[in-house]
């Protein structure tokens, strides 16, 4: 029998939101420009002395309908947003707004759905399914994809000294989607080398109230007016999004044809086809992939010395496929620690259906139906009173007994240690993430030997450009 959870003693949840209209501008500048997102955050802990508080939270108040959330900041509280039963997911996806659904063809894309609503199930059970059924492509056609992008890294070192390596990541990740999906490489339709170019700019319609544009040239409160006072329209990327929609609708017709038999319509299911592959899949490896190499890459030799010995000594006795990749133990380790301490998804939202408590670690708080619970992910999972040195990436995090930990890796909207169904909101291609973060390492290591990066910070993540690459002789791999 489990022994009953403590009661913590009870606080009023710190914090305001400011005057009206000139709180949440005052927070949106701080955030964004002033102290900037972690500084934002951090600075208000310590004022608190909690890791739950009220703050605006961006983008508001024009473009928002309610910037007012509660922060939740720890690796306790932040698991409230995976409960069903006490929060509501209904067009919280981006927060505190949500885009015009003429984005989506005039329909709540599945991730903007709520559980409880009956196309929800009908959407997620027909993602979860059609992953399930390409399964085994996953390995051979990330294989195919990814000799572009090595290809392309050593002509670009040759030529020009340095490799970019977020533009080449994009290429191999969209082509790997479509393929995936529709069993053609992009090329062979209307989208050519473009569908990159075009899913960046719908996303960046989409989420530009979330971002800076980082130009040193528009004054930041120029930028600000211009991102956040009105919703980017929908006429911007429309050409681009019909060549994007048409483009899936006659290439997977196979896979259209299974959402019809569920009962979905086939304009429905493709313009949600698109969601999931540019917003959901594509949206996600754009994010992860630079974030995987920049942390290994500036980890250094060591580490690549070892990824490479455990990748190569696996492959030699059983080959590539998903058995060997649950044996490279540092590996899996590594592809975790980079999800834990710089997520591709940071945020997560909630509405709360009605009133109850929720804890930290040393408080329980009171929180009323209709407030909007909001989640930094990349503070939470570096809770102190969870991980040690939680700010440095060790690669052998999750080896032996640290394996317990990984239930609090987060970055799907669900723990790790949990899988996507039907009735929760975690990502459906979780698992399939995490396959491709290792296969990445172990196509790399079975090529190369040890690299060398420059980092920066771009709209969504990290920026991540090769200065050096040097190739496995023939007796090393």
């Amino acid at each position: 029998m489990s022994s009953p959870v403590p009661e913590l003693p009870a606080r009023q949840i710190p914090g305001d939101y400011g005057l009206p209209f000139f709180g949440p501008i005052r927070d949106r500048l701080n955030y964004f420009y002033i102290q900037g997102e972690l500084e934002f955050f951090k600075s208000r802990m310590q004022k608190h002395h909690s890791t739950i508080f009220r703050c605006n939270m961006p983008p508001g108040p024009f473009i928002a309908r309610n910037s007012r959330v509660i922060c939740l900041l720890d690796a306790v509280s932040f698991q409230t947003l995976f409960d069903n039963s006490k929060v509501e997911k209904k067009d919280v996806l981006d927060g505190t707004y949500m885009p015009s659904t003429a984005f989506t063809g005039g329909y709540r894309a599945c991730a903007y759905l709520d559980p409880s609503e009956p196309n929800h199930s009908l959407l997620k059970g027909f993602f979860l399914s059609l992953l399930s059924k390409k399964h085994d492509s996953f390995i051979p056609l990330f294989q195919q994809s990814i000799s572009g992008l090595f290809s392309g890294l050593e002509d670009e070192l040759a030529s020009k000294r340095s490799s970019y390596f977020n533009d080449l990541s994009d290429a191999m990740s969209f082509e790997f989607v479509f393929r995936l999906f529709c069993d053609k490489n992009p090329s062979e339709t209307n989208i050519g080398s473009k569908g990159p170019r075009m899913m960046d700019l719908w996303l960046f319609c989409q989420l530009a109230p979330l971002v800076t544009l980082g130009l040193n040239f528009v004054p930041n409160l120029i930028e600000d007016l211009l991102l956040r006072t009105f919703p980017l329209p929908f006429c911007l990327v429309k050409r681009d999004y019909k060549k994007l929609y048409n483009a899936f609708y006659k290439s997977a017709d196979s896979v259209l044809n299974e959402a019809e038999k569920t009962g979905i319509k086939r304009d429905e299911a493709c313009h949600n086809l698109v969601f999931l592959a540019g917003f959901n899949a594509y949206g996600g490896m754009k994010a992860v992939f630079p974030s995987l190499m920049k942390w290994v890459g500036t980890a250094g030799e060591g580490l690549h010395r070892r990824l490479a010995d455990e990748i190569r000594a696996v492959v030699k006795k059983s080959g590539v496929n998903v058995t060997s990749l649950d044996q490279m133990i540092l590996t899996k380790s590594v592809v975790y620690e980079v999800l834990r301490i710089e997520p591709p998804v940071p945020y997560q939202y909630g509405k709360a259906k009605e009133d109850f408590k929720i804890q930290n670690h040393e408080n329980s708080f009171l929180i009323k139906k209709g407030e909007m619970l909001f989640g930094y992910q990349p503070i939470a999972t570096k809770d102190p009173k969870v991980f040690d040195n939680p700010d440095e990436f060790i690669p052998d995090r999750f080896v032996g007994e640290g394996e317990k930990l990984i239930k609090y890796v987060y970055w799907s909207n669900g723990r790790e240690t949990d899988d996507p169904k039907v009735e929760n909101k975690q990502c459906p291609a979780k698992n399939l993430v995490v396959l491709l973060c290792r296969l990445m390492l172990v196509e790399f290591f079975l090529v190369y030997d040890i690299f060398e990066v420059e980092v920066g910070r771009i709209m969504l993540g990290s920026a991540v450009t090769f200065k050096s690459l040097k190739k496995a002789s023939r007796d090393e791999k």
